[in-house]
């Protein structure tokens, strides 16, 4: 057996090893798929975070392809794997080369790439060659400077025309960036399989909270302004504010888990906060015919990451100018805002993220092409703000109204009829 040309040599360091939340990020296409799908696991070795992410993710009438990650591998991964029982062996093949698997849903690369701009363009049209249409293709890149030969900068590329998700983990030696990408447009009908997937900008406190990411930078920044006012004014108590400033500012960027509403026909809100109106308008940005507004105002005590409404596929996002009103006023209506357009089974949705008066950052983190699950975490806004949600007036119906308390991922705010 020769390995396959798409399996990824080690880098001129050393070998970059994948530890478990990278393995889980790798993999996280996989497992967010329900139902049967079809699967390829490329430079895979027995006993690794990978192979074990992608064992876990399996589901009744799923199949799982195996390229091995060098000749040696091959006998070791078949051991490996009969010993997880027949449950899981009867679900996954092992063949010899790539050029022997057939074309699958998602492809999976277990080594990171570390190769050449000309090696790495090569890999991925290798790899890409075994998608089936509308497939995804998961591959990681060491994110330190240095640990590759110009894989990092071809990704970097190939992402900014294909992908559908990029995450950054940084607790994994070195810290690796992962990205996912759709060379075939993919069907609107598959984002309602699918569960929110799993991100690492969520950083988990306990098992039902997490703290975004921002928050960690924001709290590390406060703390590290309370180091240098203690060091360079040793006798002042001027540090103390900065300290006890950094938990209330992660306490803003809290990302609780949500339990959605096991109901195909609902809703849900995009953000917390309190409903400021239901109306219908027409908007010719996102075509003809009424659409059924709710607009959400968040106040700084409020979660304040956004979630999608409903399951769908992001075929445009654009930034509309504007001012920086409260959020809550009337004039709030023209201020800056990010406008996520998804295309679903029921008509176009739209997800607007509005600043207010003192939010002035929106983070969008759903690239156009990217299918996204009901309750999915599509981004941010950082201190108060408003999120408003367009329905096709024709299809839905609102069940809140002003002033109604409700809570993103949760709380049912329309019905498809």
């Amino acid at each position: 057996m020769t390995q396959s040309p798409a399996v990824p040599t080690p880098a001129p360091q050393g070998p970059v090893r994948l530890g478990e939340r990278a393995a889980r990020t790798l993999t996280a296409e996989l497992a967010r798929h329900h139902g049967s799908k079809t699967a390829l696991l490329v430079g895979a070795q027995a006993d690794t975070a990978v192979l074990d992410a992608a064992i876990s993710a399996l589901l009744p009438g799923d199949v799982l392809t195996v390229v091995p990650a060098g000749p040696g591998d091959a006998a070791q991964l078949r051991t490996y794997i009969a010993a997880h029982g027949p449950w899981v062996a009867d679900r996954i093949q092992i063949v010899d080369e790539l050029a022997e698997a057939q074309p699958s849903e998602i492809v999976l690369v277990a080594v990171p790439l570390t190769g050449t701009v000309d090696e790495t363009r090569t890999a991925l049209t290798e790899l890409g060659a075994q998608l089936a249409k509308g497939g995804v293709l998961t591959v990681a890149v060491p994110a330190m400077p240095g640990r590759t030969e110009g894989a990092g900068a071809e990704l970097d590329r190939q992402a900014a025309l294909f992908g559908v998700g990029t995450d950054l983990v940084l607790l994994n030696q070195p810290p690796l960036r992962i990205h996912r990408l759709r060379f075939t447009p993919a069907e609107v009908a598959t984002a309602g399989r699918l569960a929110p997937v799993y991100r690492p900008s969520s950083v988990p406190i306990t098992r039902t909270m997490h703290i975004d990411s921002n928050g960690v930078a924001a709290a590390g920044i406060a703390l590290g302004l309370a180091a240098l006012a203690k060091i360079t004014r040793p006798k002042s108590r001027l540090w103390l504010l900065p300290a006890l400033a950094a938990a209330p500012v992660a306490a803003f960027f809290r990302d609780p888990e949500r339990d959605l509403p096991d109901d195909e026909t609902a809703v849900v809100a995009a953000a917390d906060g309190r409903v400021l109106s239901v109306e219908r308008l027409t908007d010719e940005r996102f075509g003809d015919g009424e659409f059924l507004r709710v607009a959400v105002f968040l106040s700084v005590l409020d979660v304040h990451v956004n979630r999608s409404p409903v399951a769908g596929k992001v075929v445009d996002y654009f930034v509309a100018d504007g001012g920086f009103a409260a959020a809550m006023k009337p004039a709030a209506e023209h201020n800056v805002a990010a406008y996520t357009v998804l295309d679903t089974e029921r008509g176009t949705v739209v997800v607007a993220q509005r600043t207010g008066l003192i939010a002035r950052r929106i983070v969008q983190r759903a690239p156009v092409g990217a299918l996204l699950a009901k309750g999915e975490r599509i981004g941010l806004i950082r201190f108060g703000s408003r999120t408003d949600v367009y329905l096709p007036a024709e299809a839905a119906d609102p069940l809140v109204g002003p002033g109604d308390k409700v809570i993103g991922g949760a709380s049912v705010i329309a019905r498809w009829r």
